[in-house]
């Protein structure tokens, strides 16, 4: 077994009864790792296992996923709070990053949370313009409808759109203009290799298809609550990849503009993975 496969398992019971399960490793002062849409704790193990050295690194698996329980009864942002509450209460954890709606559920979260104190956010998704978040969410549902009739391939090919059609001005990269006659093989193929190596805790990217439409549920519910972040006192530090979709840039940016105690870095290079 590999450094970065090594960890012990954690687990917490949520206001409404639900179980949220975590990953845990290193020693140091407690930091939350939460991962965003479909994603698991498994995506963020290179991560944990980079600081590890100086944190006790807690990485997460949202609710219906990896080890926690299921998305249970109004679900909302409200539930994902309190699920963190119940983390950084067992934790005495300070500290949280979070990547796309676990960046959100971080600043959600700290508005009520005291105990966060500092945050790396990396590309958290909020709702600002409509025009752009009529367009996600018209894609998301094509997605789900998919899903629902078990054309797992058809949404697969259906979210290639987030990339290219969600703002007409983005310039995207060839590849996601290609023909489906091209990817439909290279899906096929990267389901296949993941069915096969996933083991243990680990959840198959099929299994984690379904989750997306709680994730935008999540972004949904900011509509028009842009200056509620004013409030967050925590130190922020923002962070977005210079090759990831345009109206994911504009949530970054509108939040740098808005949170009081923030720095903002663009990484070179990267994209909306990368985290």
């Amino acid at each position: 077994m590999s450094k970065e496969q090594k960890y012990t398992k954690g687990f917490v019971t949520s206001k409404d009864g639900t179980t949220i399960g975590y990953r845990q490793m290193g020693s140091g002062p407690g930091l939350i790792i939460l991962h965003g849409g479909i994603s698991s704790s498994q995506y963020f193990m290179k991560l944990g296992t980079m600081l590890s050295d100086k944190f006790t690194v807690y990485i997460r698996d949202d609710r219906g996923r990896g080890l926690s329980g299921p998305f249970g009864d109004n679900y909302g942002l409200q539930r994902e709070v309190e699920d963190l509450d119940a983390l950084l209460k067992k934790t005495n954890a300070h500290y949280i990053f979070g990547a796309s709606s676990g960046g959100l559920i971080s600043l959600q979260a700290s508005l009520t949370l005291a105990s966060i104190q500092k945050m790396v956010l990396y590309e958290p998704l909020i709702y600002v313009y409509k025009n752009e978040m009529d367009k996600f969410n018209e894609i998301v549902q094509r997605f789900d409808k998919e899903l629902a009739g078990g054309e797992v391939i058809k949404a697969m090919l259906i979210s290639l759109n987030v990339f290219s059609k969600v703002d007409p001005d983005q310039k995207t990269p060839l590849v996601y203009h290609l023909p489906s006659i091209i990817w439909k093989p290279l899906f096929h193929h990267v389901l296949a290799v993941d069915e096969k190596n996933v083991k243990g805790d680990d959840v198959t990217i099929k299994a984690l298809m379904p989750t997306l439409k709680f994730d935008v549920q999540l972004v949904n519910e900011t509509e028009g609550k842009l200056d509620t972040f004013k409030e967050v006192t925590a130190e922020v530090l923002l962070l977005n990849g210079s090759k990831s979709p345009l109206f994911l840039k504009n949530s970054t940016e509108a939040l740098n503009k808005v949170l009081p105690r923030v720095k903002h870095i663009e990484l070179h290079g990267l994209d909306h993975d990368s985290a």
